[in-house]
């Protein structure tokens, strides 16, 4: 007997976890389809097969959905590395290929990030993690400053901060620039900085 109670918990845990991926997989779809904003817990219980309370079994509320489907979007889709770069040349050589790093992870994430960009203001739930983002951006761009020998307030690191930001890839894609143009567009700007 208590062998097939164990059995039958294994097998309802796994059936509930099955439930919660598809959950927040249909978040994440939706999320790129539609946007954070237009997304509803009935359009994800749809999605996901199954009913509005049981994606509220799963997730109390908007936000708890929303930090999932930002959790395992960011494990699918993370953002480049510092150790992607920190073998080049500190200065205008690691900016370059910290710059191509990002715009190429933009180019293969941008329905993600435009619609992210689009709907944090009416988002709540999207608002921390869209801050974090900036955070880490911040830190690579003071990480950079460091390779050029300038502070924190300069207007080099106000610059990086400009260059690595998703807003400035999507507008100079919008102008038909690659990523490689773009990467050296802005390390023309860095180096007329640094003259």
């Amino acid at each position: 007997m208590t062998r097939t109670r164990r059995y039958t918990q294994r097998k309802r845990a796994a059936a509930r976890e099955e439930t919660h991926e598809r959950i927040v997989e249909a978040t994440m779809q939706l999320h790129e389809e539609v946007g954070p904003r237009a997304t509803t817990i009935s359009a994800i219980a749809q999605r996901a097969g199954v009913q509005r309370l049981t994606v509220y079994r799963h997730f109390p509320d908007e936000t708890a959905v929303f930090e999932a489907c930002t959790a395992r979007w960011l494990e699918l889709h993370p953002p480049p590395e510092p150790a992607g770069w920190a073998s080049c040349e500190a200065g205008e050589e690691r900016a370059r290929a910290t710059l191509l790093a990002f715009y190429r992870y933009y180019r293969g994430t941008q329905r993600m990030w435009r619609a992210a960009h689009r709907d944090e203001p009416e988002v709540p739930a999207l608002q921390g993690p869209m801050a974090a983002f900036r955070d880490y951006l911040r830190e690579v761009g003071e990480g950079l400053c460091e390779g050029f020998g300038a502070d924190r307030d300069s207007r080099l690191a106000t610059t990086l901060q400009h260059g690595l930001a998703f807003t400035t890839w999507a507008s100079l894609e919008a102008q038909g620039l690659d990523d490689a143009a773009m990467a050296d567009l802005v390390v023309a700007w860095l180096e007329g900085l640094v003259a």
